[in-house]
């Protein structure tokens, strides 16, 4: 049997027909299959799809939780150092707000309860030692108004 010459153009055209013809072939073959898988592909797609999502979906969702927890722990510490730096300028304000007063020579807050506490203490005592006067000078008064009347009757 005679061997074929590769570079004989007769040769290389039918090997070129030969390719092509099978290349077209597969391309059909192809096209057939992908008609025929077609629909199976798309729904498969559209699963992989809602899947995907669903995982998406998930993680968003731990990172929004894990982003609030932080957002509310940053937010008690705030809340924590304002309250106590708050606290701190009450203080220096109380403190220099009596300065102020004690410098003007008006008394202090405690100062004024001590007194208003000597002040009862005092009308306490003077309320006990009244009562014996006041029962002491009911006889000496109507014993001036009976010495009125003798006299105004005569």
């Amino acid at each position: 049997m005679p061997t074929k010459n590769p570079f004989d153009p007769a040769a290389l055209s039918d090997t070129v027909k030969e390719q092509s013809q099978q290349i077209w072939l597969a391309g059909l073959g192809a096209f057939a299959k992908a008609q025929e898988n077609g629909a199976k592909a798309f729904e498969k797609l559209v699963s992989d799809g809602l899947t995907m999502q669903q995982k998406v979906h998930s993680a968003a969702e731990e990172k929004l939780a894990e982003a609030t927890q932080k957002v509310s722990q940053v937010t008690q510490t705030l809340n924590e150092r304002a309250g106590g730096q708050w606290g701190k300028l009450e203080n220096i304000f109380e403190d220099r707000v009596a300065k102020a007063l004690h410098s003007l020579g008006l008394p202090t807050a405690q100062a004024l309860h001590e007194l208003q506490e000597r002040v009862a203490a005092l009308e306490a005592q003077l309320g006990q030692s009244a009562a014996p006067k006041a029962r002491a000078s009911k006889p000496a008064a109507t014993a001036k108004k009976t010495a009125v009347k003798k006299t105004a009757s005569k």
